[in-house]
């Protein structure tokens, strides 16, 4: 995870009173939570670290508009639980139903989201008729339906969990009515025919209770290896992470994900949930939102963990009630779709703030918000519009505050000029300047810095739009294209790559 390093800034001298009154005015015209855009969703701030967050979902849930609101604009990526395993796509051998997966994908499709298939072979879930097959049989069956089914969602589906559970808990092969009929090597015969119906798709194998190092994951390292080393089609393995507080953290769970990722192979988190002993209580919230936290910053640690899913987002849905009596409160949603305190706990790993779910906002915390001001990727001008919000509970004053918004400089001048064109707290009260980065990134080798001389932003407002200029002093062009801070939204939205500093010290966004 980046972390936020900025130079120490001093204060600048007060304002008159006169123009204190006309900010506190436009504080107060433009501010409060209704008027205030939502926070960066957990998706953005994965999406700025190159990950993706996502939920799982099922088809009853979408009925439930206020819940499909928060899926389909909180996460980025979604899994069917249920709507496209083997009992619900070919409940009778060679008839296939994928009218219910269809709808997940319509769903995805809509909110600009990736979907992963979950899942082609399995132990469970199967309709009576595969087991009741003939030995020399099962090949054949098995191969027809991943094909029929990965060839029915080519292009809509970006990764297959191929095949799932593999494994006892003790690293033995399960056995199952595909193992029984043809070893461990249904498992290479099971991706080979994947991805000859897909071969764009990414295909994992999937398990549970394999995050930490032990017996089980030893034996999932184990197959991989020899899967690779025969040429078998691999591209990752998913760990489940159902996880509960009373059974420990797993052992050594990022060395873990980095050895599958040292074999080339990418990793996600695939279900995550944190089940515990009902009732709920500080203890046990505590230690789920310190799990939710290690996760994600373990994946955050391994460049080739690709992503997380969370096992649906809300208890209002939740498996864990139903298959574990007596334990619960598994998600980072309560049952009325509000954000729990591990909500807050994954944002803060992300490098998110904490804008008010859950236990609250912390006091004092800033937000940046962006939209781009200028259609042109290639002319002689970068033109910002910036606004801050004060998603906390106690007023911020702004001459501790600085902004940076980093862009690229590329060929002409060295020099810029700068400019405020316009805001509602008056760019008087606005400072800007360009700086070099002292360690160039790309995109990123200098960043235009914004402050202010003075002034309070209470509690829900916001500074209202920040219209910023600048150019280099021979006008010659930029490439805004690659530029680390530079979106192409219109409207104001949350901006996790422009960073927030409140006496020096980051509150918002990730340095590149």
């Amino acid at each position: 995870m980046s972390s936020v390093k900025p130079r120490r800034h001093g204060r600048h001298g007060g304002l008159p009173v006169l123009l204190v009154g006309a900010l506190t005015l436009a504080l107060s015209l433009t501010g409060g939570p209704a008027n205030a855009a939502q926070q960066a969703t957990l998706h953005e701030l994965a999406a700025a670290q190159g990950k993706y967050f996502g939920s799982a979902t099922d088809n009853p849930e979408l009925t439930d508009a206020a819940y499909a609101d928060i899926l389909g604009s909180e996460f980025g990526q979604i899994t069917p639980g249920n709507s496209m395993k083997w009992d619900t796509t070919e409940p009778v051998q060679g008839q296939f139903n994928f009218a219910k997966g269809d709808v997940i994908t319509g769903f995805a499709a809509q909110h600009d989201q990736t979907v992963r298939g979950h899942t082609l072979v399995w132990h469970s879930q199967l309709p009576s008729w595969v087991g009741a097959l003939p030995s020399t049989q099962v090949e054949a069956a098995m191969t027809r339906h991943i094909t029929e089914e990965a060839t029915h969602y080519r292009g809509a589906v970006t990764a297959w969990d191929v095949v799932n559970e593999p494994f006892n808990e003790d690293g033995t092969y399960r056995t199952s009515p595909f193992y029984n009929a043809m070893g461990t090597d249904y498992i290479a015969t099971a991706l080979r025919a994947a991805h000859a119906a897909d071969p764009d798709a990414k295909l994992y194998l999937n398990d549970y209770n394999i995050e930490g190092l032990g017996a089980k994951s030893d034996a999932m390292y184990a197959l991989v290896s020899e899967l690779l080393d025969e040429g078998v089609p691999l591209d990752g393995v998913g760990m489940q992470a159902h996880l509960a507080v009373q059974y420990g953290f797993p052992y050594q769970m990022q060395a873990n994900m980095q050895r599958f990722a040292d074999l080339g192979l990418d990793v996600a988190v695939t279900e995550l949930d944190v089940r515990m002993q009902l009732p709920a209580d500080a203890a046990k919230t505590a230690t789920q939102s310190s799990y939710y936290q290690q996760v994600t910053e373990a994946c955050l640690a391994v460049e080739r963990c690709v992503g997380i899913t969370v096992w649906d987002y809300t208890d209002k849905y939740s498996w864990v009630p139903s298959t574990f009596p007596g334990q619960g409160a598994a998600n980072l949603y309560d049952e009325n779709l509000s954000p729990k305190p591990a909500h807050s706990a994954v944002r803060t790993a992300l490098g998110g703030q904490d804008g008010g779910g859950g236990e609250g906002g912390e006091p004092g915390a800033l937000k940046a918000q962006y939209r781009n001001s200028d259609s042109s990727v290639g002319d002689n001008q970068i033109k910002p519009g910036l606004q801050l919000v004060n998603t906390g509970t106690t007023p911020v004053s702004l001459s501790d505050v600085t902004v940076r918004y980093w862009f690229t400089a590329g060929n002409g001048a060295a020099t810029y000029n700068s400019w405020c064109d316009w805001s509602p707290i008056g760019c008087s009260t606005v400072t800007h300047r360009v700086v070099a980065a002292d360690t160039p990134e790309a995109g990123a080798d200098h960043y235009l810095e914004v402050g202010f001389t003075g002034g309070t932003l209470a509690p829900g407002a916001t500074t209202g739009e920040i219209q910023l200029r600048l150019n280099k002093t021979d006008w010659s062009l930029f490439d805004e294209s690659d530029d680390y801070s530079y979106g192409s939204g219109t409207s104001y939205a949350d901006a996790s790559r422009i960073a927030v500093y409140v006496g020096g010290e980051p509150v918002w966004g990730i340095e590149p």
